[in-house]
């Protein structure tokens, strides 16, 4: 299906922990399942880091000419405190905490989470389905693990029988843990003596009288485990068996182990062909965090209202910033990094500013086919962003020859250049020309008008006046450029 077939799509297949040739179950069409945020708080930078990692993805299949059903769920009932089958449910818990509905809490932070999402310019999913316009769906499906043996009911809950399933299948198969292994480390929690086995997780749980969130089911009234939901919706709105399952490292166990245990019972076989996780997100060479301190959220990288970065940054600059590391691969989050990739957005969007100017020429000294293969050959390799803007700051150095008369295309040449790197610069990374949230029209009004004054300073001899002009811009980090078209900036 790419539209090179020299270098076919590659995807890092994290249960075969290698690098395979894509192919989708449906010719031309991908199904592709992300796990979506538990909506109890405002959305973690951590997490910020899978969705946009999984909106690239999103973005690539379908420049490549794909249809994609991409479906990222709302986690808004049955997520309990540390991931465990025991404790209250996050979003109750917040609810309980607040003095409020849990409906609210699932109100507010989903718009929180839909709002960060939108600054940083991420598409929205084909389906966003919610865990609780599921209950009917999950209530089946146990029905149905139950009947195959491989699931029993205890006190109005229902629990996976691990061991059970291990007699035919392979609980462990995607993390790699053994199951002997998981029984010697399991840790005895409170409450968990109604398990036959302490691996055992909770299909289904019974509520206790304080529970808020609680519906009836033929097991009494109770609400459902957290694993169960995205098995779920992604069968449901993918079928059985579909192309992509996507989330972060931290997911991979017990979560995507569970949700394979589960249509493996259900459906007899691993519910996806490529599973997917996009890795941690860390901050001044420490892991994230709210009890240390270590943390930041979105929206005080925007506003500037934060005690750890220098200066306030754009949705835009923050995106490309994350987009220069691989999914795959541990980014580290500070002032200094995000500064650097400021100075590189900005470079990168004069230089498209610059492109726009350029004239075609008889000749093309320029090897424009070559560098768009290195393009795609980057992003068929498990979508490597970071090869990718290293071959689009190639572009911006043909284009400072371009702009200087050094280097030249044809008109036809010169098309094929300025369309594939606006592709890969706004469709497939979703960078967007704003260098800032707001106001970055009125900064360039005023820069002109002072470029305007330079330009009056050094007709008139002035130097003195024309120096300062120049050296106070560039002390607040905009730096001035003469050719001989003009004076242009770029903000550092």
């Amino acid at each position: 299906m790419s539209l090179f077939q020299d270098q076919p799509l590659k995807v890092y297949n994290s249960i075969n922990k290698t690098k395979e040739i894509f192919t989708s179950v449906t010719e031309g069409n991908v199904g592709m399942y992300v796990c979506g945020p538990t909506v109890y708080s405002n959305v973690h930078l951590g997490n910020v880091r899978t969705f946009m990692s999984f909106d690239m993805v999103f973005r690539y299949l379908q420049h490549l000419g794909y249809k994609v059903r991409y479906v990222r769920n709302i986690t808004d009932a049955g997520h309990m405190e540390d991931d465990a089958d025991e404790g209250e449910d996050k979003i109750a818990k917040k609810a309980r905490v607040e003095k409020i509905e849990p409906m609210e809490v699932v109100q507010r932070y989903t718009l929180d989470f839909h709002h960060i999402l939108q600054q940083l310019n991420n598409l929205p999913p084909s389906i966003e389905p919610t865990a609780t316009g599921h209950i009917i769906e999950q209530i089946e499906i146990i029905k149905d693990i139950l009947d195959k043996g491989l699931a029993y009911e205890v006190n109005g809950s229902v629990y996976f029988d691990v061991l059970k399933y291990n007699e035919s299948k392979t609980y462990g198969v995607l993390s790699g843990r053994k199951i002997e292994e998981a029984i010697h480390n399991t840790r005895v929690l409170d409450g968990q003596s109604e398990k036959k086995n302490p691996q055992d997780f909770a299909l289904w749980k019974k509520a206790s009288p304080q529970h808020i969130m609680r519906w009836p089911s033929p097991w009494g009234i109770g609400f459902p485990g957290w694993h169960l939901e995205c098995t779920a919706m992604s069968t449901k709105y993918l079928g059985e068996k579909f192309d992509i399952h996507g989330g972060g490292m931290d997911l991979k166990f017990p979560h995507h182990e569970c949700e394979i245990a589960q249509a493996e019972a259900c459906n007899g076989h691993n519910p996806v062909n490529y599973w997917m996780h996009a890795n941690m997100l860390t901050m001044n060479g420490q892991k994230m965090s709210k009890s240390t301190g270590n943390n930041i959220l979105p929206g005080e990288i925007f506003s500037g209202e934060n005690n750890i970065l220098s200066k306030p940054f754009s949705p835009a600059v923050v995106r490309f910033f994350m987009m220069q590391a691989h999914y795959r691969s541990i980014l580290d989050f500070s002032s200094d990094a995000l500064e650097a990739s400021e100075k590189g957005y900005n470079k990168l969007l004069e230089a498209l500013k610059n492109l726009s100017n350029i004239k075609g020429a008889k000749t093309s000294t320029l090897d424009v086919i070559t560098w768009k293969q290195q393009c795609y050959d980057a992003m068929n390799d498990d979508f490597n962003t970071p090869i990718l803007i290293s071959n689009l700051f190639e572009a911006v150095k043909n284009i400072n020859l371009l702009k200087e008369g050094k280097a030249s295309l044809t008109q036809e040449d010169l098309d094929l250049f300025t369309n594939a790197l606006h592709a890969f610069v706004f469709d497939v990374l979703g960078l967007v020309t704003e260098t800032s949230s707001q106001g970055s029209d009125k900064l360039e009004g005023v820069v002109n008008m002072l470029i305007g004054m330079r330009k009056q300073a050094r007709d008139n001899k002035d130097w003195a006046m024309s120096d300062l002009i120049r050296d106070e811009l560039k002390a607040l980090g905009i730096q001035l450029k003469d050719g001989k078209e003009g004076t242009t900036f770029i903000v550092e």
